[in-house]
């Protein structure tokens, strides 16, 4: 990777992430406020379905919003990295600061770029999964509220 591209391809990696952290967050936000309201207008507690719905909507909720602060924190650590010239002296920082906060040990060499980007890709798989988890819960729970 040219040293130009490093940075560019860094940044456009954080910016992405930081966008794709704060959707679903803000989709999971709205729907967990209204929830209440609506069930209690709509006498959802006399289904027992809904209410099994609903709570697998608000645990699935703490789930996509715990993974969107991830995203947020990672998305930091790449525009960290994005601030240095070259790979090796991003990857050194963001393992140092990792380190020095004690979330994970010191490695003999930095990991490259590609293994970091897969990483945090994982994880936004499984936010993605966590968000459809609570999209369906969340309609579930609609579907089988008394009219």
């Amino acid at each position: 990777m040219t040293d130009e591209a490093y940075p560019q391809r860094t940044a456009a990696f954080a910016a992405m992430l930081i966008k794709q952290a704060a959707w679903p967050a803000a989709i999971v936000l709205a729907g967990d406020s209204i929830a209440p309201l609506v069930a209690s207008a709509r006498g959802a507690l006399q289904a027992p379905i809904a209410v099994l719905a609903l709570l697998i909507a608000a645990a699935s909720a703490v789930v996509v919003l715990g993974l969107s602060a991830l995203l947020l924190f990672d998305a930091m650590l790449f525009r960290l990295m994005a601030s240095h010239e070259d790979e090796a002296s991003g990857g050194a920082a963001v393992d140092d600061i990792l380190a020095r906060m004690r979330l994970k040990p010191a490695p003999s060499s930095p990991r490259p770029l590609d293994d970091r980007i897969t990483g945090t890709r994982r994880l936004l798989a499984r936010q993605r999964i966590a968000f459809a988890i609570f999209v369906l819960a969340f309609l579930t729970a609609g579907f089988w509220m008394p009219r």
